[in-house]
């Protein structure tokens, strides 16, 4: 686990140039001996060089991975699909699954492939699951009808769902029904894969200068000793999550939970941007309200008694160091007016790529100008979400 040190200085043109190059470097990745390198995709076919069998080399998404191996694992989705069946949740780890077969180098190759394509590399970590579609097609795993397996894609405006039969044939699914037949999807463990990313996410942050009101232990972050303001001996007033719930976002039958997480802005004393990557582990599900009791803004060591909030979910293609790099640009060209304060909500969004529309990750709702006062029901901008805050004293210990 990396350790954020907070920096309130002011960087300079040099220093913010190097912090960029630094989080956009990446190191040359070789192609596995015996086995080339993913090709481009063309008209939305499977990748030409990824057949079967093939090792996985850098470059590839995620969905082109795991549909990948989908295809590597038809052959013997029976005794895993077995698995699966025996499971109470019905979602194994998928290196364990395999484990002591002939398979499982294969699905240890595509975990150190996901892992990159998440900007993931230096976890140690098995991400890849397989899980059951859907509940209603219990019975008839269990009952030993054959299955199909696929890969779960990462585009909620997909139309179908390619899986794959026991003799590798494609079998393309309405996403929109749920097929008698069952289906195994091969994916992310996108909770997993969130703990590790917002670890990511807040140390290249601070890397590169932008500070936190917390600290990676939570514990309050400490003002520059020649700042004209501190924090309270005797506590701080923080923003509480009373309840929360996102709209039916309507995804297709065979979507597993989604994943959700903050990125909470306001300025240090300096004016500098403040940044904290909030998780909400518990808003799995749309339409569900949820009562969690969280704290979500931090006011200490802040300029402004103001907060703005951007929520977004990871889908299970979400890049971390790319997300990153996106906040570390645009978050070290906003200027604060010293007047009054500066939204940082349309610095954040516009600063993201037009495929992180889709799914990669999605964007799920924003929240501007909380304040140490702010309680009530707050509709988000986009009227995606909603959630209900109070204002909270944290005491001192």
């Amino acid at each position: 686990m990396s350790h954020r040190v907070p920096r309130t200085a002011l960087l300079s043109t040099a220093a913010v140039t190097a912090a960029l190059l630094a989080l956009t470097a990446v190191p040359a990745q070789a192609a596995p001996a015996g086995g080339q390198p993913f090709a481009a995709p063309v008209g939305g076919q499977p990748f030409a060089a990824a057949e079967a069998g093939q090792p996985f080399a850098a470059g590839p998404t995620v969905y082109d991975i795991t549909d990948t191996l989908a295809r590597d694992l038809a052959a013997t989705v029976t005794p895993l699909a077995a698995r699966v069946a025996a499971d109470a949740d019905q979602t194994l780890d998928l290196s364990a699954a395999v484990a002591g077969k002939g398979l499982g180098k294969r699905v240890a190759q595509a975990d150190e492939a996901v892992l990159r394509a998440k900007g993931l590399e230096d976890a140690d970590s098995a991400l890849l699951q397989v899980r059951l579609a859907h509940p209603d097609m219990l019975p008839a795993l269990r009952a030993g009808k054959a299955p199909l397996i696929a890969a779960t894609p990462t585009d909620d405006t997909a139309a179908d769902l390619v899986a794959y039969d026991r003799a590798g044939a494609r079998v393309v699914l309405d996403v929109a029904t749920v097929p008698a037949r069952p289906v195994l999807m091969i994916e992310v463990d996108t909770a997993q894969a969130l703990t590790l990313g917002a670890e990511v996410l807040r140390s290249e942050l601070a890397a590169a200068g932008v500070t936190s009101a917390t600290t990676a232990d939570g514990a309050p972050a400490v003002a520059a000793a020649g700042d004209q303001m501190q924090v309270a001996s005797t506590g701080y007033w923080a923003t509480k999550v009373t309840s929360v719930q996102v709209a039916d976002i309507k995804e297709p039958f065979f979507k597993g939970n989604a994943e959700i997480f903050n990125i909470v802005g306001g300025y240090d004393l300096n004016g500098d941007p403040k940044v904290d990557i909030v998780e909400m582990p518990y808003l799995d599900k749309a339409a569900t309200t949820y009562y969690p009791n969280q704290l979500l803004v931090h006011f200490k060591a802040y300029k402004w008694n103001l907060a703005d909030v951007v929520m977004m979910e990871d889908d299970g293609d979400t890049n971390y160091k790319s997300l990153a790099i996106a906040l570390v640009t645009a978050l070290l060209t906003v200027i604060d007016g010293g007047a009054a304060f500066t939204p940082l909500v349309t610095a954040i969004i516009d600063a993201m790529p037009n495929k992180w529309w889709t799914d990669d990750p999605d964007y799920v709702d924003s929240w501007y100008t909380l304040s140490t006062k702010s309680t009530g029901r707050l509709n988000g901008a986009a009227g995606n979400a909603w959630m209900t805050v109070q204002p909270y004293w944290v005491a001192a210990l």
